[in-house]
């Protein structure tokens, strides 16, 4: 899993060696408390043994500049207890092409018939799999982490229900829900990132997808850029993004969708989620489904 974008010149370095579950907690709880462009994390599995069984897992988060290290022993303890926190290391590391050297060991992750992988796993797309190639880890949104799935999986069940015409990303990240939608629909879909890197990002990957002709990513904070209204109304608005902001943009997001139209946001810890509600129901929409997948919610929203 590689999330967040990469810090500028990433130079500074914290390491723990736990079991899966405790160092993704650790993973997402630090990239969550930081801004989207100062700090970036991966895990992987280790060889080496994990005591109780299986292989012990590696967290690395890069910093572009001298983290606070007590603070950060502080938010390993509040994702995997004092123990964890005891056993951080912290070092100075040379630049170097992290991003690839992770993304190398992703495997194909599954959302129902969306698969999306890196082009070393082309060979295990299925004849009934709708393939997203990613190869970014540039840009937040990889379809590795628990909130894209989980959007994933929303939009496939929809897709057996209806079939959407007009389509948002706010917050697009990698591109890969508006990618699922271009290839899916074979129409143009509409998708905007506040970061100037992820959008640059989500275009290479809309073209190495083959839907570059319906998914040109623009740079706006929310839907501040005219050009994302262009599709209003639209029947289907995705918004991965934080809390705070899926409560902020609440009102401008409904305000654009259809009268049936339906929102499918996520980028929100499990217990955050009756406040993003609160914001949504007060623009008059109704939770259909939620989705919790490792301590995120993603729900899906009806006028």
């Amino acid at each position: 899993m590689l999330e967040g974008l990469p810090p500028n010149n990433a130079s500074h370095l914290l390491r723990v060696t736990l079991n899966e579950s405790r160092a993704r907690a650790i993973a997402d709880l630090i990239v969550e408390s930081f801004e989207p462009a100062e700090a970036a994390s991966t895990v992987f599995e280790t060889e080496t043994p994990w005591p109780g069984g299986g292989k012990a897992w590696q967290v690395e988060v890069y910093f572009g500049f001298e983290p606070d290290q007590a603070k950060l022993r502080e938010l390993v303890g509040a994702a995997a207890g004092e123990e964890a926190a005891n056993i951080v290391e912290f070092a100075v590391t040379e630049k170097r092409d992290w991003v690839a050297n992770s993304l190398a060991g992703l495997a194909p992750v599954r959302a129902g018939r969306f698969l999306v992988y890196g082009g070393h796993d082309r060979a295990r797309i299925g004849a009934g799999d709708i393939g997203i190639e990613i190869e970014a880890g540039l840009a937040f949104g990889t379809g590795h982490h628990g909130t894209t799935r989980g959007c994933l999986i929303h939009f496939d069940r929809l897709l057996k229900r209806r079939r959407p015409r007009n389509v948002l990303d706010v917050g697009c990240g990698a591109g890969v829900l508006a990618i699922a939608a271009a290839r899916v629909l074979r129409r143009r879909v509409w998708l905007g990132d506040i970061d100037s890197v992820a959008v640059h990002v989500a275009n290479e990957n809309a073209r190495l997808n083959g839907v570059g002709a319906y998914a040109r990513a623009l740079v706006s904070r929310g839907v501040e850029n005219g050009a994302l209204r262009e599709g209003r109304p639209f029947d289907v608005v995705f918004a991965n993004i934080l809390a705070k902001p899926l409560c902020r943009l609440a009102p401008s997001l409904a305000a654009i969708l259809a009268p049936h139209g339906e929102a499918i946001v996520s980028g929100l810890l499990s217990a955050e989620a009756p406040a993003v509600l609160a914001a949504w129901r007060a623009q008059r929409f109704y939770l259909v489904e939620r989705i919790d997948l490792e301590g995120w919610a993603s729900l899906r929203l009806v006028r």
